[in-house]
């Protein structure tokens, strides 16, 4: 069974008729006998709409209930089993309810469409998904059910349901779109005539280019080669000269006075690369035919003419407009030129318009190789072999006969060696100097430039004709092996920008000093502004005294988009070199977006983590900090209470109740704010000599006095450490400890030197961690295991770890033979790092940790 065909009804906005029109062909297709049901057809309390359904037999519905509603959809597996020749189907874009077969209706169409059913839908233009954001920017409302382009673009008919604004807007005042009590509100906001005709114009504008998409697939199907004038449009040639502003303009008004106007301007690149035209020129003038709602198109093809012309034909063009040649009348001899050539082969059915223009037969150059690509030495030993080698061989054969046949071969090698080393012209300069020399000398009457015999004329011709031929050829294969070594150098450079933009590896400044380096600049720059009335500025630059202010000043400026720019400062680019130029100015726009991207991505990660601390802080303190909250205020007012006299022993029960309850939210407050200062980076330690056993006890105040073994030897080398971040990290890392450790067991802090390092542990024989939650256990408001809630909010190891790196040491966690978990706190020795023992103390403020 093949595939089912799809129509779709497309209206520019409800109310218009799309379904009234659906169901009206159902009756058509029933009074011919086609077996077609109604799936799911929604009339929205229309009566006209309402009665359509009258004769048409319909589905039930499908019954799911969401979040205790009753909701109705279309029964996929009803339709399946009925089978008819013809299904219709509403409101392609309909998202289904949850529990649906198919989160989409055009799901559902496209399994009745595999099932060889026929389905007719409908769908508003603002449902369209690429024309969301445009909707939205017109009407102010996101559309939030829509329909890939794909699915409608693939409908077999697509037939537009067309209203006109004011026409649309008196049925909506008439009711008969929505109830009375929401007509106002409608016409005043959504069906406002702007909106209306916005949307009428995308939803026309969208089938017109579906229908030249059917036209194009047809032509191409049937092969047809002649020019169908459905609608205007106009193919610009450019040049790459200044006369292709005046051209695009002058085609910009054709297209205006017909229906539906299109301009497509087009330049045609040589394949071998010669000749090209000027970038800048070029994009200026892209740009220029991009404002004025055409396309630019970049053609390689030998023959201009023949490639034009195909261009044109390919896209069903009706006119071409061409500028009058700007070659001087003695250029005529070479060739009628392409506007004369295009118009005489262009046939009936294509106008050609040649517009004049200010740049007139003032000249162009003819597409030859200039002798620089050579090299200027090389050009200067072309000219003296040229020039002198004739002159010498003549005195050289004047000792010696060795006849005319041989005296012509040395010549011409003369001419060939000119040719290999300063191209064409001194080789052409050397054939005829040595062809006057052979004359002159060898051809009898010697000594006058005249020829008796008639052989020797012929003989004569000939050399000069092998002479200039051989300086062709051998120019020709000088250029191509340049031109070679030339595109080598190209892809090598466009390989590695390939590699740095598949790699993400370059950044802005080393992309610049590569293109400085490259092209053998002074600077570079990277110039962007929001709009053309702002000034310019300078997004990164390399090199001295980069031009910052505007590109034009610059030697050579290559833009990119429309508000950006590099321009480089040092010297004039050939146009050959600004091919490459180009793609290094894309590369940067891309690595700059890139750049401000990741920024803005660290930026974000940055903000949801400290979205996430917030969130897991008023978690966290929500209980933590009520609880000893709540127990010195139940201690506090048990005191104070005259009800009840209290004994001494109580008493001194409760305040020491009290005392634990502020004890425990000191500790609290402290490593909150430990950890706000970590998170925003103000954390400046002040890096001093110390021994560990001057901070080490200091640091065991907050546990019991017999729950910690210490074991500091006094041989060990003082430490570089701020002695505060050291002492609270060390508090935090024995509290964790004893927290986890069995009453009967000791906590171990032991130290010991090892290279240029000192490393201190604290070991517990508590229940250990296993491997894959050692790094985890360090996160902020991370508890491990049954550990209650009143122990605290689980910052003790993130801050104990945030200081140890602010110190430059490291806290990692490993495990302790026999059972437990030992943390390894590493830090720098002070013989390791001398330079420290002579740092200046920083102010008593700037101390971090106390």
């Amino acid at each position: 069974m093949g595939r089912g065909k799809l129509r779709i009804y497309l209206g520019a906005a409800p109310g218009v008729g799309k379904t009234y029109a659906m169901l009206s062909e159902a009756h058509r297709r029933v009074e011919r006998g086609t077996d077609c049901v109604v799936a799911f057809v929604e009339h929205h309390n229309r009566p006209r709409t309402e009665v359509m359904l009258h004769g048409l037999e319909q589905l039930p519905r499908r019954e799911l209930e969401y979040r205790g509603s009753l909701f109705t959809e279309m029964d996929v597996d009803a339709v399946l089993g009925r089978a008819p020749a013809v299904a219709l189907v509403d409101e392609l874009a309909h998202t289904n309810v949850p529990g649906s077969r198919n989160a989409k209706r055009w799901q559902d169409v496209e399994e009745l469409l595999a099932a060889g059913i026929d389905v007719v839908s409908t769908v508003n233009i603002q449902h369209l998904e690429s024309l969301g954001d445009v909707v939205e920017s017109i009407t102010g409302v996101r559309q939030r059910e829509t329909v890939p382009d794909e699915v409608v673009r693939r409908a077999d008919q697509i037939e537009l349901v067309d209203m006109s604004p004011q026409a649309l807007r008196r049925r909506m005042a008439h009711g008969n779109i929505y109830k009375s009590d929401k007509v106002d509100a409608a016409l005043s906001n959504y069906f406002r005539p702007g909106n209306l005709t916005a949307l009428r114009e995308l939803a026309l504008l969208w089938v017109a280019d579906r229908v030249d998409e059917y036209l194009t697939e047809y032509r191409t199907d049937h092969r047809v080669s002649k020019i169908w004038g459905s609608r205007e449009r106009i193919v610009v040639g450019l040049t790459g000269g200044p006369e292709g502003r005046t051209l695009i303009r002058r085609a910009a008004r054709l297209a205006e006075k017909g229906a539906g106007g299109e301009v497509m301007a087009v330049y045609i690149a040589r394949s071998d690369g010669l000749t090209s035209a000027s970038p800048k020129e070029l994009a200026v003038q892209r740009t220029l035919v991009e404002d004025l709602g055409g396309t630019f198109h970049h053609v390689v093809g030998d023959d201009i003419p023949a490639s034009l012309l195909d261009f044109a034909r390919g896209v069903n063009a009706t006119q071409i407009v061409l500028g009058s040649s700007r070659r001087k009348t003695w250029q005529y001899m070479f060739g009628p030129g392409v506007g004369a050539t295009v118009a005489r082969e262009s046939g009936s059915d294509l106008d050609v318009h040649i517009v004049t223009h200010d740049e007139v037969a003032k000249g162009r150059g003819l597409p030859v190789a200039r002798g620089a690509r050579l090299g200027r030495s090389r050009i200067i030993w072309g000219w003296i072999v040229g020039v002198g080698g004739p002159v010498v061989l003549a005195l050289l054969l004047n000792t010696v006969d060795l006849g005319l046949a041989n005296d012509m071969l040395l010549f011409l090698t003369v001419t060939v060696a000119a040719a290999l080393l300063g191209g064409l012209y001194p080789a052409l300069a050397s054939a005829a100097f040595g062809s006057l020399l052979l004359n002159y000398y060898y051809t009898p009457p010697l000594h006058r430039l005249t020829i008796a015999d008639p052989k020797n004329i012929v003989a004569i011709a000939i050399f000069v004709g092998v002479a200039v031929s051989v300086a062709s050829v051998v120019d020709l294969a000088a250029r191509r092996t340049h031109q070679a070594a030339r595109l080598r150098a190209e892809s090598e450079i466009l390989s590695f920008l390939a590699g740095s933009v598949l790699r993400g590896e370059t950044s802005l400044e080393a992309l610049l000093e590569r293109v400085r380096e490259t092209f053998g600049m002074e600077s570079v720059a990277l110039l962007e502004r929001e709009s053309d009335v702002d000034p310019w500025t300078c997004a990164g630059s390399v090199g001295p005294r980069p031009l910052v202010e505007r590109p034009e000043d610059a030697d050579v400026d290559m833009p990119v988009g429309d508000h950006m720019a590099l321009a480089l400062s040092g010297r004039v680019l050939p146009a050959s070199d600004r091919r490459v130029l180009a793609a290094f100015a894309a590369q940067a726009a891309v690595v700059l977006d890139r750049q401000r991207l990741q920024h803005e991505a660290d930026q974000a990660k940055e903000l949801a983590e400290g979205n996430r601390i917030r969130t897991a802080l008023l978690a966290a303190v929500s209980h933590d900090l009520r609880t000893p909250l709540a127990g010195i205020k139940a201690a506090v007012s048990s005191l104070r209470s005259d009800d009840v006299a209290w004994s001494e022993e109580d008493q001194a029960e409760l305040l020491e109740g009290i005392e634990d309850g502020a004890d425990r939210l000191d500790h609290l407050v402290g490593n909150l704010l430990d950890m706000s200062r970590l998170q925003t980076g103000t954390v400046t330690p002040l890096i001093r000599e110390i021994d560990l056993d001057e901070v080490v006890p200091m640091a065991l105040g907050g546990v019991p006095e017999d729950s910690v073994e210490l074991e500091i030897p006094e041989s060990l080398p003082m430490v570089a450490v701020d002695a505060g971040l050291l002492e609270r990290a060390v508090a935090n890392l024995v509290e964790n400890a004893v927290k986890y450790s069995p009453a009967d067991e000791l906590v171990l802090v032991s130290a010991s030197a090892m290279a240029d390092r000192v490393e201190m542990r604290v070991v517990d024989r508590g229940p250990g961690v296993p491997d894959e939650a050692k790094d985890r256990i360090f996160a902020p408001f991370q508890r491990y295991g049954d550990a209650p809630r009143g122990t605290g909010v689980g910052l003790g190891l993130a801050v104990a770890r945030g200081f140890a790196e602010a110190m430059g040491g490291t806290l990692n966690a490993e495990d302790t033979p026999g059972g437990g978990l030992t943390m390894v706190l590493t830090l720098r020795a002070v013989d390791s790092r001398p330079d420290l023992t002579t740092a200046a103390p920083a102010p008593a403020a700037e101390r971090q940790a106390s």
